[in-house]
């Protein structure tokens, strides 16, 4: 009981107090100080507290990733492609066509410095540390997507939420499915890199 009410507390400290407080403006220092601090605290307990590895999981089934994670992106292509054209045919592929350098390094920083620190938090912590706080898996997934969109309040924008809390929707299934951190960051890098190439990542925070 105990140890349950304390990850409560953690969950509501991490998951969401300081996300909201993201979204209030005050020191980019203090916010960059509170963030650090939070994944340090978050890396520490995965190491030393759950004894979780950092390798990869064995095993993988690539092939059907691969197969999944395809068919999953040919769907968000579809979609993303169509509504960049409708809403803004400026931005359509704009990085990419004019400033093809500045969209490598982008893609490569965005997948080494943003997505991979972002599933260790939201995706090998979150269930590892509160698994089985939830009574069901659809309880879980949802309960994660939800704490994932919220991570994107800071941006103040109504469609990062949406397209977020779907994405999270998305992460959560692959993890608890492979409970591998690096099939679900591979997806979430490449789902993210084509937001940024189609057009959609200034409302990201993606330079452009």
């Amino acid at each position: 009981m105990k140890s349950s009410i304390f990850k409560l507390s953690e969950f509501f400290f991490i998951f969401i107090l300081i996300p909201v407080s993201f979204a209030v403006p005050y020191s980019p220092w203090i916010k960059l100080g509170v963030g650090s601090t939070g994944f340090i605290y978050i890396i520490y307990v995965l190491l030393k507290v759950e004894k979780e590895p950092f390798k990869a999981t064995p095993h993988l089934d690539w092939k059907l990733f691969w197969k999944q994670t395809l068919v999953k992106l040919l769907i968000i292509i579809s979609l993303t492609t169509l509504f960049v054209w409708i809403t803004n045919k400026e931005a359509f592929f704009n990085v990419l066509l004019n400033k093809p350098i500045l969209w490598g390094v982008v893609l490569l920083i965005y997948s080494i410095f943003s997505v991979y620190p972002q599933e260790l938090v939201y995706r090998t912590f979150f269930f590892k540390r509160y698994e089985l706080l939830f009574t069901n898996t659809n309880q879980l997934i949802f309960v994660n997507a939800i704490v994932f969109s919220l991570g994107h309040i800071f941006f103040k924008n109504t469609l990062v939420i949406i397209l977020t809390f779907l994405g999270g929707l998305l992460f959560a299934f692959t993890f608890k499915k492979t409970k591998s951190t690096v099939l679900v960051s591979i997806e979430h890098a490449i789902y993210g890199c084509w937001l940024f190439t189609v057009g959609m990542g200034a409302m990201l925070g993606f330079p452009a």
